[in-house]
């Protein structure tokens, strides 16, 4: 079979379509105005949801839209303009408002729905590329989301247009995020499966290990005995307690090679002897990034989990962290 190879004008169409994209995305800034806000208030004020409609390339914007919107503070869900027509308009009501997608602003879909949302007493913001659409009259805000050209040679693909939309849903989201107040605390809430939500809702206490996993000896102890504890462990330390199990320090491994490096007869000595005093600490309500931030700083390995009094709860190390996919 003979290979296709794309064309040597590839590349420069490729380079023109980002072009004309970005172009669409930045006309789009000088055109935001007070409508927008108004938009912002709409939605601010609304005390149901938002639902965003839209027919073929708007619909896969609007999904998009409808999801940006939900995971940054907006509760929003799409609805197909044709099912809405068959059953699905009972999911709105007058509290919602209606986010009506369509570049020509004729969709016929959309416009059968239109007189039932205002009936109905939802309000209708509407993002179309032509103010003086029917949609557009309808609507009790309209977004200009218009393009000078699509980026598609022959002028026919939803291209810019598409993109343009999709980057006026971006800046609503934002927007509405801000008046909101949403932080990063809030968005990782709504993304608990991901990388930040791991990040900002992981405690220490969540991974520190404790009880009987925990490696603990007290000042007496000899250093054989404190050896064999460190390797029951498994976290290349034991803490050292006083009898109220408060820390007075810590015995690590590279307390061990440090003295041995100096000649001294480890079979001989006590913990009290080799310990590192006032180690290190964290409290466990703290997150676990700020366990690997401190960690990092200090260049150390292992920390111990105390309480206000100083009383030993847990420990953890730099792999505990690694595999609750913290770091």
């Amino acid at each position: 079979m003979n290979q296709v190879r794309p064309s040597s004008k590839a590349l420069d169409l490729a380079r023109q379509v980002l072009r004309i994209e970005a172009d669409a995305v930045l006309a789009l800034a000088d055109r935001i105005d007070g409508l927008f806000l108004q938009a912002v208030a709409l939605i601010l004020n609304c005390h149901g949801r938002v639902i965003v409609s839209g027919m073929g390339k708007s619909g896969h914007v609007g999904r998009k839209i409808a999801s940006t919107l939900s995971s940054t503070g907006t509760p929003a869900y799409f609805v197909h303009p044709a099912e809405a027509s068959h059953g699905d308009l009972g999911m709105i009501t007058r509290d919602d408002v209606l986010i009506a997608i369509s570049n020509s602003g004729e969709s016929v879909e959309l416009l059968t729905i239109v007189p039932i949302i205002k009936r109905l007493g939802a309000k209708l913001i509407s993002m179309t590329g032509k103010a003086q659409s029917s949609l557009a009259i309808e609507s009790d805000v309209h977004l200009d989301a218009a393009v000078a050209v699509e980026a598609c040679p022959l002028n026919l693909a939803p291209t810019a247009s598409t993109t343009a939309v999709l980057a006026l849903g971006d800046a609503l989201a934002v927007a509405l995020l801000d008046s909101r107040g949403f932080g990063a605390e809030d968005f990782a809430r709504s993304h608990p499966g991901g990388t930040l939500g791991r990040r900002l809702l992981t405690h220490v206490r969540d991974v520190m290990r404790a009880g009987a996993a925990l490696p603990v000896v007290v000042a007496e102890t000899g250093l054989p005995d404190a050896i064999l504890e460190i390797s029951r462990g498994g976290i290349g330390m034991t803490c050292v307690v006083t009898p109220e199990r408060r820390v007075i320090g810590i015995i690590t491994d590279g307390d061990l090679r440090r003295a041995f490096a100096r000649g001294l007869d480890l079979r001989r000595l006590r913990v009290a002897d080799v310990m590192s005093q006032a180690p290190r600490s964290i409290a466990p309500e703290r997150l676990a990034v700020e366990a690997v931030e401190m960690m990092e700083q200090y260049k150390i390995n292992q920390l111990p989990v105390l309480d206000e009094n100083g009383v030993l709860l847990g420990a953890l190390n730099m792999h505990d962290l690694f595999r609750a996919k913290v770091i």
